[in-house]
């Protein structure tokens, strides 16, 4: 090779070297432009006689595809006090955020999602009411296996549980009898009040929803989750089977939702 050559091909390798670290540049700041606007976060919001424990599963499963996750406790001492918990939280957050809700978790965002940094709503086998409405009259729309049975007791001090004996059979059928023993036990009580507390702006009216239908829901109804659905144009999932628990026994297919929900409104 003559030395007239050899410039050249030095020459050549620089130009390659260049655009080979110029297209790496690229697709970093490219990647970086997607996370900037992709909605990061998302915050579960559990339901009635239940914590936020049961959502470990869905948490386990965003963490890992790169959301960050905040899971509210509510109280449930009142349906003010469940709103400002979440709400609390909401204003933790660094940007717009994904409000997910379970059973009665879904009157609470439907109320604390007019929050401008909820961005969508996402309803697990849950109750979605209009403005003027109360979580216990819609029931009655499409009554479930639960509100006929008597298995819902109330204390002295007007607050509501599940006979133990029966949680598994009305809330959780598809999980081991374990499993529904421990949440039967560790289930928070709700005060009765909750539920006839009326909605004074329905969220779903002005933002993107989606609902998770639980199929075998013996709680809520399944034909009142697919009704709230289509009332409010939302996206909706149905799992054939599922009880009332779909948030804890397919934690899949509930996180594949939110994550769905999140991909949505980030276009």
């Amino acid at each position: 090779m003559s030395n007239s050559m050899k410039p050249v091909r030095a020459v050549r390798g620089i130009s390659r070297s260049l655009c080979i670290v110029l297209s790496l540049l690229t697709c970093v700041v490219l990647s970086a432009q997607n996370q900037t606007h992709r909605v990061q976060n998302i915050v579960l919001v559990h339901g009635a006689w239940a914590d936020g424990s049961g959502w470990k599963g869905v948490y386990d499963i965003l963490v890992k595809d790169g959301f960050d996750v905040s899971i509210v406790q509510e109280p449930e001492t009142s349906f003010q006090d469940d709103v400002s918990a979440v709400k609390s939280t909401l204003a933790r957050q660094d940007g717009p955020s994904i409000l997910v809700a379970h059973s009665y978790g879904g009157a609470v965002i439907t109320e604390a999602g007019n929050d401008p940094s909820a961005v969508g709503l996402v309803y697990v086998a849950a109750h979605m009411p209009d403005a003027g409405e109360n979580e216990a009259d819609d029931g009655k729309r499409f009554p479930s296996d639960l509100s006929k049975s008597g298995a819902i007791k109330t204390t002295a001090d007007g607050f509501t549980y599940l006979d133990p004996a029966q949680f598994h059979e009305y809330f959780a059928a598809d999980l081991s009898v374990e499993q529904a023993a421990f949440m039967a036990r560790s289930q928070v009580l709700n005060a009765a009040a909750n539920f006839k507390a009326v909605i004074t702006t329905a969220a779903w009216r002005s933002k993107p929803s989606w609902m998770l239908v639980a199929g075998a829901d013996r709680t809520i109804n399944p034909d009142l989750e697919r009704w709230y659905a289509k009332r409010a144009h939302s996206h909706m999932v149905e799992v054939a089977g599922a009880s009332h628990s779909v948030y804890v026994s397919h934690p899949k297919e509930v996180a594949a939702v939110i994550e769905e929900a999140a991909h949505a409104v980030s276009k």
